[in-house]
């Protein structure tokens, strides 16, 4: 079961792909999961004749595969509300358009679309990224909520979404969503609920981003194990607590990554908090076989540093299944 260790594009976005593709093969990376923005993928071009066979020889000519794609930008304009001037900073402006709200979730839904129609087209089973929220803004629970407008909510990410993943079974890809605060999904039950709203699709699963739940107080290990069926990506990030001295709080404080009075931040793979071995053995239990992406976000170290110092962490930790039971080692028969 050897897992090929990928980067993720998403933070490279500003380089163009050939020049991150050069990056990762010096360093050893087996592969790319590729981000749908920047020069790395564009979804509006997947039938265009040379495209798609331009990028796989751009990364053959690397000694680089692509395991799986991402589109967290646009996925998060599906279902957001309010939909803003943040969304106008990440979106592309055959996507944002004139701004209207519903317009621009509309025009996303397309991309993700397109996004799976890509995939195929480049031999890829996986597209991960986000879905967004209409209730997200109501996480604080005050003023009060009623219940109907949080089911309201799951109901929207049902008919925003249930047609895209109609795309997704047609061309044979599934949908990795990364379990995410400010997502329909950001922590267990929420997932429940995610998973319940759909009818539990199988095009519908998970992206295991640890990061995410270590500062919401959360099991990342015990998340493998029960949603095992589901974990159909796997991203290396870490993440360090900075609580505990009275000041420093989970949510943030609206200050800006490595500020050092924030209560939690991103850093590199192996400088966190992290259970890494134990997530591995978990995953070697559940049998995931897919990717191991790096996600490299560190707000305080150069990514030329972080990036292949975290490649290193990741193939130290992520060893394989035994071949063979411990008892059958013991059997004389």
């Amino acid at each position: 079961m050897t897992r090929p260790i990928t980067l993720f594009t998403g933070q490279w976005a500003d380089l163009p792909l050939e020049e991150v593709a050069r990056l990762a093969a010096s360093w050893g990376y087996d592969g790319l999961e590729l981000a749908c923005w920047g020069d790395h993928l564009d979804p509006w071009r997947w039938d265009e004749p040379g495209y798609v066979e331009g990028k796989l020889e751009l990364l053959k000519r690397h000694g680089l595969e692509v395991h799986a794609i991402s589109n967290h930008l646009k996925g998060q304009a599906v279902c957001d509300d309010p939909i803003d001037a943040r969304h106008r900073d990440i979106l592309p402006d055959v996507v944002w358009g004139d701004g209207d709200p519903e317009g621009v979730r509309q025009r996303a839904a397309e991309e993700m679309k397109n996004t799976a129609r890509l995939a195929a087209a480049l031999g890829v089973k996986t597209v991960v990224g986000f879905t967004g929220s209409s209730i997200w803004k109501y996480v604080a629970m005050f003023p009060p909520v009623s219940q109907e407008l949080v089911d309201a909510g799951y109901q929207d990410f049902a008919d925003r979404w249930n047609p895209i993943l109609d795309v997704f079974d047609e061309v044979g890809v599934r949908f990795a969503h990364e379990v995410h605060p400010s997502e329909i999904a950001y922590d267990y039950w929420t997932t429940v609920r995610t998973l319940e709203a759909i009818g539990h699709r199988e095009a519908f699963g998970l992206n295991w981003d640890p990061s995410h739940f270590v500062w919401q107080e959360l099991d990342p290990v015990s998340f493998i194990l029960e949603f095992a069926d589901r974990i159909y990506h796997v991203d290396c990030k870490d993440v360090k607590m900075n609580t505990g001295n009275g000041r420093n709080g989970r949510l943030g404080s609206h200050l800006a990554w490595a500020d050092l009075r924030r209560g939690w931040d991103f850093v590199s793979t192996g400088h966190g908090d992290v259970p890494w071995e134990k997530s591995f053995r978990a995953l070697n239990s559940i049998g995931y076989d897919g990717p191991i992406s790096v996600e490299w976000e560190d707000a305080g170290m150069d990514r030329l540093v972080g990036a292949p110092e975290a490649l290193g962490f990741v193939k130290k930790l992520a060893f394989e299944a035994p071949s063979a039971s411990f008892d059958a080692a013991f059997s004389t028969r």
